[in-house]
């Protein structure tokens, strides 16, 4: 692994930051949040095939491997549909607090898919994060509708991340990235079908405004294809510890760039505050102590 420089360092939390603004450009873009997922989900596959057929880099991949990845797509789809969802109905701080929770549903539920007993190390920062949660509810209980959507969502998004662990050991992560976003597209496009079929909203609705394309085009190309592929390429140079704990400032960079966009609409109780600093504390203090408990058992086998 090649030693990051400044430029890295740099270069991995713009990344971060370009994270943090997708849960704005869901509320400024007009079209339901269902249907901006068909697009970004389209948008998203066609860049990445693109990138894929340029620099050849496309691989076969086993029939049933290929159902499995698709299949996945359907979680991230109803993830991304549930996270613009839940900005819409509370607002962006709120939606990224509960988005926070990401990295503590990955460690109660890893347990699961492994069939490895739970530590109680994530027992104990689960209940300090439902704490938090518990403050949030109880000063903002006007957007709680909002802030269960956002803790869903990231429950979901650490199940296709503990899928993809798996799959990144057969393929490269570009392809699995493609495949999903092709069963994103597939999956959105269908409940999007189911929806208007039940009369809950109008064809009329599903064209974007003309200053919506320009949104839409950065949520597709900017905070996905590029944003994704430079953070495969920065994983040459960061362990997964340094990215991860990276990643989880992302709720801190959205909100202070939801305060420049939106100003007194996401100015939040200081239960609030409060609440989303004992999550985010959690999450930050888990790697360490994970990688502290690592260190100890490696050396209690020596």
């Amino acid at each position: 692994m090649n030693r990051p420089t400044t430029t890295d360092y740099l270069h991995l939390h713009f990344l971060v930051l370009i994270w943090g603004f997708t849960a704005i450009l869901g509320v400024l873009i007009s079209v339901s949040a269902l249907t901006l997922v068909v697009y970004r989900t389209l948008l998203a596959a066609i860049g990445l095939g693109v990138l894929l057929f340029v620099q050849k880099k496309m691989v076969p991949v086993s029939g049933s491997d290929r159902l499995k990845l698709l299949a996945t797509g359907l979680v991230i789809a109803l993830h991304w549909a549930l996270f613009f969802e839940a900005a819409r109905t509370a607002n962006v701080s709120v939606c990224l607090a509960g988005m926070a929770t990401g990295s503590l549903w990955t460690s109660l539920l890893e347990p699961l898919f492994f069939r490895r007993r739970l530590r109680a190390v994530e027992v104990i920062l689960g209940v300090v994060v439902m704490a938090g949660l518990y403050l949030i509810f109880r000063f903002e209980i006007d957007r709680a509708a909002g802030l269960v959507m956002a803790v869903f969502s990231a429950m979901l998004a650490s199940i296709f991340t503990i899928i993809n662990s798996q799959f990144t050991r057969r393929y490269p992560p570009m392809v699995i990235t493609f495949y999903e976003m092709s069963g994103a597209f597939g999956s959105s496009l269908l409940f999007l079908g189911l929806y208007l079929a039940s009369g809950s909203e109008k064809p009329t609705a599903l064209w974007p405004q003309p200053a919506d394309w320009l949104w839409i085009s950065i949520l597709a190309f900017v905070c996905t294809v590029y944003a994704y592929s430079a953070s495969v390429w920065l994983m040459r140079k960061f362990s997964a510890f340094a990215v991860n704990l990276t990643v989880n400032l992302e709720p801190v960079y959205g909100i202070m760039l939801a305060w420049l966009f939106f100003g007194d609409r996401e100015r939040m109780t200081t239960g609030f505050y409060a609440g989303t600093l004992i999550i985010l504390l959690a999450v930050l203090v888990y790697p360490a102590l994970n990688r502290r408990m690592d260190k100890n058992k490696n050396y209690s086998v020596q």
